[in-house]
């Protein structure tokens, strides 16, 4: 318990140390989406829900454990994150949403929005920050080098 504690606090430090990357230009997104988020750290597994979906100028990102409490809200927008309602920062989810960004950015619009990225076949990468591994376009894993791991799936209306 105290070991993943511990290793909370350090990814909550590096998170808030270091910006998440993000695009060049907003990559061109089929949207609204909605994803199931499946987190893996040390043995423990979370899921949740993830809303996509464009609103004015910018793209709100809406997470939500498997009762429907929020856990996260972000607004990207003008290429800069912005708190959505009144829940508590979450750096966490931040990085993660920047992760999902990068790994949901068209191949076509990936050079030009990631200029430091790498792709070869099914696999995709930040330099060492994010590795992501497609089953799918919409069905991959989500590596964090020093972090959770995620595994990432369409949520279709016979899964809701």
């Amino acid at each position: 318990m105290i070991r993943c504690l511990l290793i909370g606090c350090l990814l909550l430090l590096s998170a808030c140390a270091s910006h998440a990357p993000l695009p060049e230009r907003t990559p061109t997104l089929a949207l609204p989406l909605q994803l199931h988020i499946e987190r893996q750290l040390a043995g423990q597994r979370q899921d949740w829900l993830l809303v996509i979906q464009r609103e004015n100028t910018g793209i709100r990102w809406s997470m939500m454990d498997p009762l429907g409490i929020p856990v996260a809200r972000q607004r990207l927008a003008d290429g800069q994150w912005r708190a959505d309602g009144l829940l508590p920062p979450n750096a966490e989810a931040r990085e993660l949403f920047a992760a999902l960004l990068f790994a949901l950015t068209p191949e076509t619009e990936l050079a030009s929005n990631y200029p430091i990225a790498r792709q070869h076949g099914v696999e995709r990468a930040l330099e060492s920050r994010w590795q992501v591994r497609y089953q799918q376009p919409l069905e991959f894993e989500l590596r964090l080098p020093q972090g959770p791991h995620y595994r990432i799936t369409p949520l279709t209306e016979s899964a809701q």
